[in-house]
């Protein structure tokens, strides 16, 4: 980065946070109130390619009907109300009425069963679900909640309320949002994102997609995670720019559809999306002008395959739950450098990062746009993300960093698994397999897979009398599917007489990552 460049990203990202860390801020109004009312925020595209626009004016004139259906069910300031809902005009609706109240948004994953539904609305002490119809039946047997269905009903909540309300200002430390990590040796941590993180949003936007106001925007994302809430949602309502919104599963036919049609010329999505897209004979020849990719790091056959048959190289892109997306190959003309075979990339601009003891750092007091402070009532699992003296937050992540500041990711160091681009921590899974009689002890690992980049792969020791089968195999499946999340089962399960553990008990999941496929399981 020249001088000249490197100023001109300094006053861009000054620009921002001078926008979001004001003591008197509205998330509402920074996000909705202040863009043109006849623009578009969202188009929103059914599995037939049928399209709807969803204006700002319509945005702000129905999150205010919203807001006033909350506050009438005593919803305020900092009271939670999650959403277990996929992407659609009501969940937009939905979230800029939460924060026109001060209240926060929980994001659910709808792929979650009731077991990890429940862990997370009881740890966020969440009052209110917006759910989707399809969903409903997961918060059945849950007490104490009031449920808001989408569709027939979430229209006919707008209906009887109207369109005025005077927004709520949290502030710049005010929490917008609490979101869950993925539980690695204990329960999933919950990350309060306040208002002024939002600049770190947008400043990726800028600068890291380089989406201009010309552009088709895709984010693919699930709004369920990080990178789908804090980019595909968040960071283009701050942007004012549009982002597409499809109702509908993912396959790769249909994404090379709605690129085709829709004119995509800005293109955002994990690693597993672009491996489906390569065999995909709609997808050849596409010409998005740019392609990005987060989640888990690229493979040679996306970067080769994208160059040949798009005429550009996805460009890879680091984040965290906790910092949003901080190093990458940036795309904008401030930050663009020559692609260096294998790397993550550069720090983007806010942010200032090494790698500390071969663990990638970020140095607190000189970014900018670092926003963390730590995971709500989690002291202990907080102060590990620090160094003693509070100066660099530690990332869990082995790399390796090159003189000229390059960054090439080598491994997790906390034994999350990074599959198909989402972040799964072990210990839900193991502890739902554990909650099976026929299992006594039980540690999960991810290996390394060709289509999902990591499988979930469960070691399983099995109460005496019992023997692993295939039949058996396929039940466990299912207990993972039914308690914890249907994305996150086991793809692979060995039965092993006992665990490899160290002298104080910790399961020594290196060693279980050695053992070879050939080994004796049942798939």
């Amino acid at each position: 980065m020249t001088e000249v460049t490197h100023n001109r990203a300094a006053e861009t990202v000054a620009s921002y946070l001078k926008a979001y860390d004001d003591p008197t801020a509205s998330a509402a109004h920074l996000l909705c109130d202040v863009h043109d009312l006849a623009s578009v925020a969202f188009t929103v595209i059914d599995s037939e390619l049928n399209a709807k626009d969803l204006s700002y004016g319509e945005l702000a004139a129905d999150s205010k009907r919203f807001a006033n259906a909350l506050t009438a069910l005593g919803i305020g300031r900092d009271d939670k109300v999650a959403t277990l809902s996929g992407k659609s005009r009501d969940l937009v609706v939905a979230l800029v009425g939460i924060w026109r109240v001060g209240a926060v948004h929980v994001p659910l994953f709808t792929a979650f069963a009731t077991p990890a539904i429940d862990l997370r609305l009881s740890a966020s002490g969440t009052r209110v679900v917006v759910v989707d119809p399809g969903q409903r039946s997961k918060l059945e047997s849950l007490e104490g909640l009031t449920i808001i269905e989408t569709g027939d009903e979430f229209e006919r909540l707008l209906r009887e309320n109207e369109p005025e309300f005077d927004s709520v200002a949290v502030g710049n430390d005010g929490v917008i949002v609490e979101i869950f990590t993925s539980g690695t040796t204990g329960t999933p941590k919950a990350v309060p994102v306040p208002l002024r993180a939002v600049a770190s949003f947008r400043s990726y936007l800028h600068f890291g997609l380089d989406v201009r106001k010309d552009d088709v925007f895709w984010n693919v994302a699930d709004p369920g995670w990080a990178y789908g809430l804090y980019i595909g949602i968040i960071a283009v309502l701050a942007e004012g720019t549009r982002n597409l919104l499809v109702k509908a599963g993912f396959s790769a036919e249909l994404t090379a559809e709605v690129i085709r049609k829709f004119g995509v010329t800005n293109f955002a999505g994990a690693p597993t999306i672009f491996r489906a897209l390569i065999r995909e004979p709609k997808a050849q020849g596409l010409t998005p002008r740019r392609a990005s990719s987060a989640g888990e790091p690229l493979t040679d056959d996306i970067l080769e395959w994208s160059r040949k048959s798009w005429g550009l190289e996805v460009r890879d892109h680091y984040g965290q739950t906790e910092l949003g997306m901080v190093i990458g190959n940036g795309w904008h003309d401030d930050v663009s450098a020559d692609i260096i075979h294998g790397s993550m990339g550069q720090p983007l601009p806010g942010f200032t990062a090494t790698v500390l003891d071969g663990e990638i750092v970020f140095d607190v007091r000189n970014s900018p746009l670092y926003w963390f402070t730590g995971y709500a009532n989690a002291p202990q699992q907080t102060s590990e993300r620090f160094t003693p003296d509070g100066h660099w937050y530690r990332t869990s992540d082995v790399a390796q960093e090159n003189p000229d500041g390059f960054f090439f990711f080598a491994a997790r160091s906390d034994d999350v698994i990074l599959m198909a681009g989402y972040r799964i921590g072990p210990f839900e899974v193991e502890s739902v397999l554990l909650s099976d009689d026929r299992v006594v002890d039980t540690a999960v690992v991810g290996k390394p897979d060709e289509r999902l980049g990591e499988a979930l792969v469960a070691y399983i020791v099995l109460a005496d009398g019992t023997k692993g089968s295939a039949s058996l195999t396929k039940e466990l499946k299912q207990v993972v599917k039914e308690g914890f999340a249907a994305h996150a089962y086991p793809r692979r399960i060995f039965y092993v007489d006992a665990l490899p553990k160290t002298p104080s008990g910790k399961v020594q999941r290196h060693l279980l990552r050695q053992i070879e496929d050939n080994a004796p399981v049942t798939a």
